[in-house]
């Protein structure tokens, strides 16, 4: 009989994973899910409790994977992974661990990076969430024991205890724009602390159904002696705004990362929204170089404007169907200064006919359920609960161009 089976957490498989632990990571799940989103080296036997193998697997095949070293199994949610475990373990094979939670978990796996400010005072905290990519901020004043969160994602706790551990109390909850990837935690987390949630005053035009603080270019939020401006910059959206934090920091939302731009056809392309009438309408590819016109304008006109030594730090990292960053690592700050990404990011470097056939016409997968994600972010429409939730966002983000 199989002896009972290790489970690993989300959190031990990446550490296991960061230290270059020897294993193989078993991926039980149906190919066409392990195709759109996966762990870095995993190899796909896809496997159901009662149905068995699938996918051309049999089970010699199997146990001479087994055979070569430590399993690690991985599923959606921790189901088939279990059984397939315990089937390897009864047929012998003792060192098998089954990942608890699966890729549900994985989507909720945060890393915390401090950033270096060099002031006493100022606190900037990049919080990731690794399998998305998405990066959010808490930004605060250790002097006024204040803090503000920037792009929460649903998970907002993670937020809430980066400023606990500094001793910050949450004032205020900001997002940069409507996110179409992921369900944000922003309002959320503000009606649950009783603090302001603020938008970009366009956000208004996109039939936002929710009361949030407007903000317009130049407006500016302070904590002790730190400033927060805001700088209106449309182009992945017609509401995104940046927060330059002490005229140092840039928060560029889906504006600018490090590696890319963010795209533009979401909201103007494809599927642009129509504010007077609370739905989407279909558009034609004006629209979509009208949001690459709107980009190149807000960087050349707003963010190239500023010093090269500006700091960026963008609301997205490119994460691949592997799960690997297309910059930097998982608990590593992802930044470049402004100098940097000048001269290494052609796109900057572009004429503006040519930067909007770029944008325009070359334009990734969309991200799924983008349509609805946008909805619920907006208030027009309510998520039914975490298991929708967690469909709604599963997979890598697609915000860059």
């Amino acid at each position: 009989m199989g002896k009972l089976l290790h489970q690993l957490t989300v959190q031990e498989l990446a550490a296991n994973l960061d230290a270059g632990a020897s294993f193989t990571v078993i991926d039980t799940r149906p190919s066409e899910s392990f195709d759109a989103w996966h762990i870095e080296g995993a190899v796909n036997v896809p496997y159901h409790p009662i149905d068995g193998l699938g996918g051309g697997w049999d089970w010699d095949q199997v146990e001479a994977l087994a055979a070569e070293g430590p399993i690690v199994t991985l599923c959606g949610k921790g189901l088939s992974s279990t059984s397939l475990g315990f089937e390897l373990s009864r047929r012998g094979y003792d060192d098998v661990s089954v990942v608890k939670g699966g890729m549900e978990d994985w989507s909720k796996l945060y890393e915390v990076v401090e950033v270096e400010t060099g002031d006493d005072d100022l606190f900037i905290a990049q919080v990731q969430r690794r399998a998305k990519g998405c990066l959010g901020y808490v930004v605060g004043s250790r002097s006024a024991g204040e803090a503000v969160v920037v792009d929460a994602t649903r998970q907002h706790h993670e937020f809430e205890l980066v400023a606990s551990d500094e001793q910050l109390t949450v004032a205020g909850v900001l997002d940069t724009h409507v996110h179409a990837d992921h369900v944000s935690g922003g309002r959320a987390l503000a009606d649950r602390l009783d603090v302001p949630y603020y938008l970009g005053s366009h956000a208004a035009e996109r039939d936002v159904a929710y009361d949030f603080v407007p903000l317009d270019e130049g407006d500016t939020i302070t904590l002790g002696d730190v400033d927060i401006e805001a700088r209106y910059a449309p182009g992945h959206t017609s509401d995104m705004m940046n927060y330059l934090v002490d005229d140092q920091y840039l928060l560029t939302g889906d504006t600018l990362f490090v590696e890319s731009v963010g795209r533009t056809e979401l909201q103007f392309g494809d599927v642009a929204e129509v504010p007077s009438a609370g739905h989407q309408t279909a558009s034609g590819d004006a629209d979509a170089a009208t949001g690459a016109e709107l980009l190149y304008e807000t960087l050349h006109e707003s963010i190239l404007s500023l010093p090269d030594d500006t700091h960026i730090l963008p609301g997205h990292v490119s994460v691949d169907s592997e799960g690997v960053y297309g910059v930097a690592a998982p608990g590593k700050l992802v930044s470049a200064t402004l100098g940097d990404l000048r001269r290494e990011l052609d796109l900057l470097s572009m004429d503006k006919e040519t930067f909007v056939h770029r944008i325009a016409d070359d334009t990734p997968e969309k991200p799924p359920n983008y349509e609805r994600v946008i909805s619920i972010n907006s208030g027009r429409e309510s998520v039914t609960g975490e298991e929708e939730a967690t469909e709604l966002e599963l997979g890598p983000n697609n915000c860059a161009a």
